[in-house]
């Protein structure tokens, strides 16, 4: 009785971590919702809005609805900025289209030795922006998988020991 308790409980951790490394790992498609919006009008003047997506290393991860001239530093501003595990120096850009989707890398630690605007790209709509996160990030998600599973083993063989 306990080895089969004990195997269901090791069952559904085994899905949850599943469940959980999967959610990461979901890809981007073109939406054609992305379009421009009217947002009536701003200082006298007509805008339009623009949905763009970001991702990863960043405090506020989400859908943002932003002005349709907004570069990806104000809108990785917007999402509260990059966390201490971004990795700056490689950011995409996933810019789907209806016949392609193109990849475009920016590096901002560039931007930010040198200053230089014309490094920093205007986002189009449905852009979808990932940070990603650093070396040191990726050892430290590793470290907590494995120690995930040596605690499920830990408590396998220890149940298996009382019999």
């Amino acid at each position: 009785m306990k080895k089969n308790l004990l195997m269901i409980f090791l069952f559904m951790a085994a899905i949850n971590l599943v469940a959980q490394t999967e959610s990461y790992n979901m890809g981007t498609s073109y939406n054609p919702a992305s379009i421009y919006q009217y947002s009536g009008t701003l200082s006298g003047t007509e805008q339009l809005k623009i949905r763009t997506y970001i991702w990863g290393q960043v405090r506020k991860p989400g859908l943002y609805i932003v002005p349709d001239n907004t570069d990806l530093l104000t809108l990785i501003s917007s999402a509260g900025g990059p966390t201490e595990n971004a990795k700056l120096s490689k950011i995409r850009i996933i810019r789907a289209t209806e016949e392609s989707e193109e990849i475009i890398w920016v590096n901002l630690n560039d931007y930010l030795e040198t200053g230089d605007t014309d490094l920093i790209p205007i986002l189009k709509p449905g852009d979808t922006v990932v940070v990603s996160g650093s070396t040191y990030y990726a050892f430290t998600k590793v470290v907590d998988w494995l120690s995930q599973i040596a605690i499920i083993l830990s408590v396998y063989v220890s149940v298996n020991n009382l019999n």
